[in-house]
C-alpha cells in the first residue's frame, strides 16, 4: 500500500512537472510556438487578408487592422515586428482597453471608435504580427514596460525575431502546456514611389478653356492636380478673344501658375443704314373719285385701261429703294395689294402697299438691323 502510495505520488509529481516543464520552440516561420497541441487556439489577421494564408502589401502611412480571435477566453498579447528587427507591443496598450477576449469573438486593434489609428512605418519589407494567446495573464515585466504614465505603448527591452523568441520563451515555459498557443500574420511593407506629378494654375481676366497638350483639361481660374511632371503645349480660349499659345511646364510636388489676359478679336463696325422716307399717302375723300373719273374717260378715249395706282407706287418705292444700295430679296402680290422685302448688309426693309377704299393707296415701308455685338 505504501509502495503504491509512493508509486502514485512519483506519478503524479512526474506528470505535473512534465505538464509545467514544456519547452516553447523558437520558429524562423513563426518565431515562437507551443510544441504540444493545445485544445486553446488563437487567430491573428492583418485587414487585407482576412484568409491568413497570403501576404499583402501596405505602404508606408497607410492604415492598418489587426483582428485576432479565440476558441477559448483568454488574454491575447499582440507584437509587431518590422524589417529592421525593431519589436512594437501593440496589445496590451493604454488606449484600446483590456486584451481579455471572449472565447468565439473576434476583436480588432483598433477597434471602431477607439480613436486612434495604427499606421504602416517603414522600412520597406517583410513584417510580422506575433499573436500570443494565455488562458491566464502573462508577466512581461522582463519584456515590456510603460516607462512613464504618458506613454500609451510599453516599450519592449528585446530586438530581433531571435531576441522576442527568447524572452517570450522565459514567459511561457512555466506554463502549462494546455494553457498558451501561438499565431502569427505576414504582411509586407512597400516603399513609397516618389512623387511624380504636381499641379497647375491657370489664371485669366476673362471665363476661358484650358487645353493641356491638346485634350481639355477644363475651365479657367482653377487649379488642376495629378498631372504628370513635363512640360506641354498649352492653349486659353474664349469667345470673342484671341487664342493664348504657349507651353507650360509641370513640376512634381509643385504648383505651377500661369496667368493670361486674353485680348479681344478686331470686329469691323457694323454701318448704320439711313432712314427709308415713306412716301405721302394719296388721301381718300373727292380726289379718289376725281381719279376715277379720269381714268374712265382715258380709257374710254384711248381704249387702254390706267395703270394701278397699287402698283404704281409699289414699283416707285422699289426704285427708291434699290438707288439706296438695297437689293430684292423677294417680291409678291397679295390679296389687297404687293409685298416685297429687300436687303442691304445687315438691314432689311419690307414694303407693303394695300389698295383702300375710293382709290386710296397705303403704303407702309418697315425696317429691321441686326448688330452685332
Amino acid at each position: 500500500m505504501k509502495t503504491t502510495a509512493t508509486a502514485l505520488l512519483a506519478l503524479t509529481a512526474f506528470s505535473a512537472l512534465s505538464t509545467a516543464g514544456a519547452q516553447a520552440r523558437i520558429s524562423a516561420q513563426s518565431i515562437i510556438v507551443n510544441p504540444s497541441a493545445p485544445d486553446l487556439n488563437v487567430s491573428v489577421r492583418v485587414d487585407r487578408d482576412a484568409t491568413g494564408s497570403q501576404n499583402p502589401a501596405y505602404r508606408i502611412g497607410d492604415g492598418i487592422i489587426i483582428r485576432a480571435s479565440v476558441n477559448r477566453d483568454a488574454y491575447v498579447y499582440l507584437f509587431n515586428l518590422d524589417p529592421s528587427g525593431a519589436v512594437d507591443q501593440i496589445l496590451p496598450n493604454r488606449l484600446g482597453g483590456d486584451n481579455f477576449v471572449k472565447a468565439g469573438t473576434t476583436r480588432a486593434f483598433p477597434a471602431p471608435g477607439d480613436g486612434f489609428t495604427y499606421t504602416v512605418d517603414g522600412p520597406a519589407g517583410q513584417s510580422k504580427v506575433l499573436a500570443l494567446a494565455s488562458v491566464s495573464p502573462l508577466n512581461l515585466g522582463e519584456l515590456s514596460a510603460f516607462k512613464t504614465q504618458q506613454d500609451s505603448f510599453a516599450t519592449v527591452n528585446a530586438s530581433t525575431q531571435a531576441g522576442l523568441a527568447q524572452a517570450l520563451s522565459i514567459v511561457v515555459n512555466p506554463l502549462p502546456q494546455n494553457s498558451w498557443v501561438s499565431d502569427t500574420a505576414f504582411y509586407t511593407v512597400a516603399a513609397v514611389n516618389p512623387v511624380t506629378t504636381g499641379s497647375l494654375f491657370v489664371g485669366t481676366n476673362v471665363s476661358a478653356t484650358v487645353l493641356l497638350n491638346g485634350q481639355p483639361l477644363g475651365g479657367s481660374n482653377a487649379t488642376y492636380g495629378n498631372l504628370r511632371s513635363g512640360t506641354y503645349p498649352v492653349r486659353v480660349q474664349a469667345r470673342g478673344y484671341r487664342d493664348y499659345a504657349g507651353s507650360v511646364t509641370i513640376r512634381s510636388g509643385a504648383v505651377t501658375t500661369l496667368n493670361v489676359d486674353l485680348v479681344p478679336q478686331f470686329r469691323a463696325p457694323v454701318p448704320m443704314p439711313r432712314p427709308v422716307p415713306t412716301p405721302p399717302v394719296t388721301p381718300s375723300g373727292t380726289g379718289g373719285t376725281v381719279l376715277d373719273f379720269l381714268g374712265n374717260l382715258l380709257g374710254a378715249v384711248t381704249g387702254l385701261p390706267m395703270q394701278d395706282p397699287a402698283r404704281s407706287a409699289y414699283d416707285q418705292k422699289l426704285g427708291d429703294l434699290e438707288g439706296q444700295g438695297y437689293a430684292i430679296q423677294q417680291s409678291v402680290s397679295t390679296a389687297s395689294g404687293f409685298q416685297g422685302v429687300l436687303v442691304k448688309g445687315a438691314s432689311s426693309v419690307t414694303v407693303t402697299v394695300d389698295r383702300g377704299a375710293d382709290r386710296t393707296v397705303r403704303v407702309n415701308v418697315s425696317e429691321t438691323t441686326t448688330y452685332q455685338y
